[in-house]
């Protein structure tokens, strides 16, 4: 679809074709997550209706959410830059830093939409129904696996599944699928805009001082 729209766009409307793939796109992760919502909605009334929580309290587990997975992002790229020898560089988050610089609408993907589609599948789907059958770290850890393969940056898959495995956390100790969610959008949205409006090698030396205060000098 996302090969064929953009084509048609193209040929039957005169949109530009980078245009044409980025509108269809970011289309397609709207509808993507509002299908997912509108099949799952009685299941997430359900969740919201059984475990209530308080706009305090998802505000509060959200900062200590962004903290933890922060923090985990930072051992695990230090673990495979100092151990391993892995460039830092995510292929990913280039293509959407540069598609953003495009067209900003483009930031709706990783901001928003990438998030509840990607929470939903991984942890409400995948690592609850696994969760219902083996404990915790299993689960957290074969989910969020698939959730890092699945992103096809295999030399990353370390820094995907540690993650991954604190947005399952998160989700077990809130039973709220809507904390992760909030912090998978932040997460993205800070990392895609400090690579827009950072200078690169500020942007760098920032990384470099952050992963000493880890490792030590």
């Amino acid at each position: 679809m996302t090969a064929v729209v953009p084509v048609i766009l193209y040929i039957g409307f005169g949109v530009d074709l980078l245009n044409a793939a980025l509108y269809s796109n970011v289309v397609g992760f709207i509808i993507g997550p509002i299908l997912v919502v509108v099949l799952m909605r009685q299941d997430l009334k359900e969740e919201r209706i059984s475990q209530p929580l308080s706009v305090g309290r998802i505000i509060g587990w959200t900062a200590l959410g962004v903290l933890l997975a922060w923090t985990a992002q930072v051992i695990a790229g230090t673990i495979e830059i100092e151990l391993l020898g892995i460039d830092p560089t995510s292929e990913n988050t280039e293509v959407i830093v540069e598609m953003t610089r495009l067209n900003p609408i483009f930031l709706l993907i990783p901001a928003i939409s990438a998030p509840i589609l990607e929470e939903l599948i991984f942890r409400k789907i995948i690592f609850g129904s696994l969760y219902q059958k083996v404990n915790f770290f299993w689960a957290a850890v074969i989910s969020s696996l698939i959730f890092g393969i699945l992103h096809m940056e295999f030399l990353h898959l370390l820094i995907y599944t540690t993650m991954g495995f604190v947005f399952a956390f998160l989700y077990v100790a809130t039973k709220r699928i809507i904390v992760p969610i909030i912090v998978h959008m932040a997460l993205n949205t800070v990392a895609v805009l400090g690579q827009l409006l950072i200078d690169p090698e500020i942007l760098e030396q920032m990384q470099q001082e952050v992963m000493f205060i880890f490792i030590g000098g």
